[in-house]
């Protein structure tokens, strides 16, 4: 993990600039029980399917991940060159938990998992892929997802 003295001093006093903001975390519904549940992993590690076109420079689309996707054919395509990938070449779970996502439905302590999960650049503007995000909700309903599990990266 690159640390801010480590840095170049313009980049590291870009990223100390940086607006950090704060987001209301109380939900605003009551979900049923997690054994009840259907769960998507949605990422911003830059994943993408071999092959998929790689993500760009304030990119704000996401890739589709199938669920039964093999994850030797996950690859990273984070565009900053400060991200640490060692951990995702190690276990591609530490971005993306779909193995232990499955090992929770055998165990029955979620109901299923979903057939698709999702991933984004995150280092992108979160205002910017607004309008990207809206468009996952009748995706997953589609899945019959009810539940998210954000993997920030």
């Amino acid at each position: 993990m690159a640390r801010l003295s480590d840095l170049d001093p313009t980049l590291r006093e870009h990223l100390k600039a940086l607006e950090c903001k704060s987001y209301d975390t109380k939900p605003w519904v009551r979900g049923k029980p997690l054994a009840e549940r259907r769960v998507a992993l949605i990422s911003t590690a830059g994943l993408i399917k071999r092959g998929d076109r790689p993500f760009a420079v304030g990119d704000t689309s996401y890739r589709l991940i199938p669920g039964d996707l093999d994850p030797k054919d996950l690859v990273m395509s984070h565009i900053s060159t400060n991200f640490d990938r060692s951990g995702f070449q190690q276990d591609s779970n530490v971005v993306l938990p779909v193995e232990r996502l499955r090992e929770l439905a055998v165990e029955g302590k979620i109901g299923s998992v979903a057939e698709y999960h999702y991933s984004f650049m995150g280092a992108t503007d979160p205002d910017k892929m607004a309008p990207t995000v809206e468009h996952l909700s009748p995706l997953l309903k589609k899945d019959n997802v009810d539940t998210v599990l954000l993997a920030p990266v």
